[in-house]
């Protein structure tokens, strides 16, 4: 008898094909197990994903499985197969990957239940199947094995995620490659990746002016190139804002992966914002074909079919994605979250602005970055110009052996500093009305204020001159924020007056260059983020930072620990605790960042959730579920029309238009809501449902979406007023 893995239809009917033309079982079977073994050998594996692929699906030699592919399933029996593959594994791991390939990783108690349980079931294989010969002698490999109970069992926990991801990619490619459907992407190798930058990067500095931006920039690059034949491990890249780390730190990657064989580079940006940036930058360099963005704000409109194809498996050599995609698939247990893992394994992993990482789960992310310099072969970049207190200390279980790539960080420091920081004189806050006479004091009209909340933008705002003052803030919509970008980028090379009002979200690696930047005080990370926006290029001899103290309180929760932090960091300059320069805090001290950190992570637990006992029970949904950067229904998303957003929308709502990439297509024209601000405007019937989960603006209320501040507050429409 002929034993069958799947069915497969025709392409363009549908229907059925002949049997003659599925795929068997068996060749399933040794499929998956040569490309398992294949992936797994990445982290010395290769014995058990080749184990793990041949007994997968071993279930699917029961009659009533053949049944069922035929359609002939008949009255009580079932299709279940993989618990099978997982009572003839006879290994508690390989049980665990085995029953979990199609559910997603379960936890340990649930797959010792079922297989207790089923175990009768054995007998109900045929022959065929129960003489296939149980994985002897499998051992875990070395890197397991720790005198801390603690860190081997997290070790097993993050092993187990990388062979259930090896497992679940061969699975999804072998059948892929059946059906014969689709044809996987080819890329550029990581030698010619590096020879098309190190042209493009040679231009540059040949063709830039020597100035002493462009000089510390050549300097940057050239630290790179070196230190990129050190042995892999966790690295530090201590650049300033407008150093060119984008590039530099990508010479350093391309360049280590080629000497030490590694298979892919990996850029980790905490927003979408950057993430645009950064690719842009890359694809310019490496063509688009070879830069895969995978974020959740990537338009499909244009996205390519080899962006969506790599993005499933990160099987590129070059992948642009977000902290929340990288950390929260490291946590996941979803097999098609979880497949992309294994490509992970002998990588380097650059983590922009690495200051960003989530205090509440710093320990467990901490953790599984030393796991993956540790036991998979990574090289771990921490790149930022506000280089955080990572490392392991008394009381704080950090990184260990995290090596500088620039050999003189703080001379860097201090021979890029383009600006002068002012610092507010006394505690007292200033009003609005009187930052507005400061801001129109300045006579060059060229200015940058940034602002804690949404409200307190568009208040300034309101009080600057209109024809020149320009707004900013997550209250409008990314295609918004990006055309106010290109024109303020054009007014200020025109020379001519701009003054710009934004929310923190400009400090998120934009690219823009004010001679003068007002700064509500906040955490030592911001008010450095928002010193890079000024004096950028060093056009000037120096820029000038004026820091305040706003009349309101940040959001809770980060901001307002940065900013309550920055109080205690101020207060211990005055009194001579850390360095200062004729009595003002020293930007271009390392020692200054330590111990801003240090009472930052100090403030609050840096494992909230319990993350980490999680993992050493190896509760793998629990802890999916519990590490959560962006809550599940924090804020809900609204379509405005804006751009050409109201097309998108007439597209949706046609027949069959419900498609994913439909939807994903009105990402840049949509705002996010707090429920309470929601709520608002939901009892005002001011929100209308298009289709399944889209919602704009009622009929009658497009006007609240401003072409100047986005979706207004304190309006009035209808004859009713409400604040959103």
């Amino acid at each position: 008898m002929t034993y069958h893995a799947h069915t497969k239809e025709d392409p363009v009917t549908r229907l059925p094909l002949p049997e003659d033309q599925w795929q068997t079982l068996d060749d399933h079977l040794r499929g998956v197990a040569e490309l398992a073994g294949q992936f797994a050998a990445a982290f010395d594996s290769q014995a058990w994903g080749k184990a793990a692929g041949l007994l997968h699906d071993v279930g699917k030699y029961r009659a009533s499985f053949q049944r069922y592919l035929r359609g002939q399933l008949r009255n009580g029996e079932d299709k279940d197969h993989a618990i099978f593959g997982a009572l003839l594994a006879n290994s508690l791991p390989l049980a665990l990957l085995i029953l979990s390939h199609h559910t997603g990783l379960q936890n340990v108690t649930t797959v010792t239940g079922a297989m207790l349980a089923k175990k009768s079931l054995l007998s109900k294989l045929p022959a065929c199947a129960r003489a296939l010969p149980p994985p002897d002698h499998l051992q875990p490999p070395a890197f397991i094995k720790s005198d801390n109970l603690q860190h081997q069992k997290r070790r097993f926990e993050m092993w187990m995620r990388f062979l259930f991801s090896a497992l679940v990619d061969a699975d999804f490619l072998d059948t892929e490659a059946a059906m014969r459907e689709t044809a996987r992407p080819s890329f550029a190798d990581i030698g010619e990746l590096r020879q098309r930058l190190d042209i493009h990067l040679d231009a540059i500095v040949v063709t830039a002016d020597p100035t002493p931006v462009n000089l510390q920039r050549a300097q940057i690059l050239n630290d790179c190139r070196a230190a990129a034949s050190k042995e892999p491990g966790i690295f530090s890249l201590s650049v300033p804002t407008g150093g060119g780390k984008t590039l530099a730190g990508m010479s350093f990657a391309l360049n280590h992966a080629q000497q030490h064989d590694l298979r892919r580079v990996i850029v980790v940006v905490p927003y979408t914002s950057i993430i645009e940036q950064n690719a842009r930058v890359y694809k310019d360099v490496f063509g688009a074909e070879q830069v895969i963005e995978h974020h959740s704000a990537l338009d499909p409109v244009r996205e390519s079919r080899q962006n969506k194809l790599a993005s499933e498996n990160w099987d590129a050599p070059v992948i642009v994605t977000t902290s929340v995609q990288f950390l929260e698939s490291l946590h996941a247990n979803r097999s098609s979250t979880c497949r992309k893992l294994h490509n992970i394994a002998r990588s380097v992993v650059i983590l922009d602005e690495v200051q960003t990482l989530p205090m509440e789960y710093l320990m467990t992310i901490l953790d599984m970055l030393q796991q993956l310099a540790d036991c998979y072969g990574c090289t771990v970049v921490l790149s930022t110009a506000t280089q955080p207190a990572l490392a392991r200390r008394e009381r704080f279980e950090g990184l260990v052996d995290v090596r500088e790539i620039i050999p003189r960080p703080q001379d860097l420091a201090r021979n890029l500093n383009r600006v002068q920081v002012h610092w507010p004189e006394t505690s007292d806050a200033t009003s609005y009305d009187e930052l507005a006479q400061r801001i129109l004091q300045h006579p060059e009209r060229q200015v940058l204020a940034v602002t804690h909340l949404r409200k307190d933008a568009r208040e300034l705002a309101e009080l600057l001159p209109s024809e020149y003052t320009y707004h900013l803030s997550a209250l409008m919509c990314p295609a918004h924020r990006l055309q106010v970008l290109n024109r303020v980028r054009k007014i200020l090379r025109e020379k001519k007056p701009c003054l710009l009002v934004s929310t923190q979200l400009i400090e998120a690696g934009v690219d823009v260059s004010f001679p003068i930047v007002y700064r509500a005080l906040a955490g030592l990370d911001s008010i450095v983020q928002a010193a890079g926006r000024c004096n950028r290029e060093g056009e000037l001899p120096l820029g000038h930072v004026y820091v305040f103290v706003a009349p309101t309180s940040p959001p809770s929760g980060t901001p307002r620990v940065g900013r309550d932090t920055m109080k205690l960091v101020l207060d211990a300059g005055e009194k001579g605790i850390v360095q200062t320069v004729d009595g003002h805090l020293d930007l271009t001290s390392p020692d200054l960042y330590a111990y801003y950190f240090r009472k930052f992570y100090g403030s609050g637990s840096t494992d909230g959730k319990s993350i980490m006992t999680l993992r050493e029970s190896w509760d793998y949904p629990n802890v999916a579920q519990t590490f959560s950067i962006i809550p599940d229904g924090q804020t809900q998303s609204l379509v405005v029309l804006f751009g050409d957003a109201a097309s998108r929308l007439e597209t949706l709502q046609q027949p069959g238009g419900m498609t994913r990439q439909n939807l994903r297509a009105l990402q840049p024209f949509s705002v996010n809501l707090y429920p309470q601000n929601w709520k608002k405007l939901q009892d005002a019937g001011a929100i209308h449902l298009i289709a399944d989960t889209v919602y704009t603006l009622s009929p009658g209320f497009h006007d609240l979406y401003d072409q100047r501040f986005g979706l207004m507050t304190d309006v009035a429409a209808g004859g009713r007023a409400w604040t959103v």
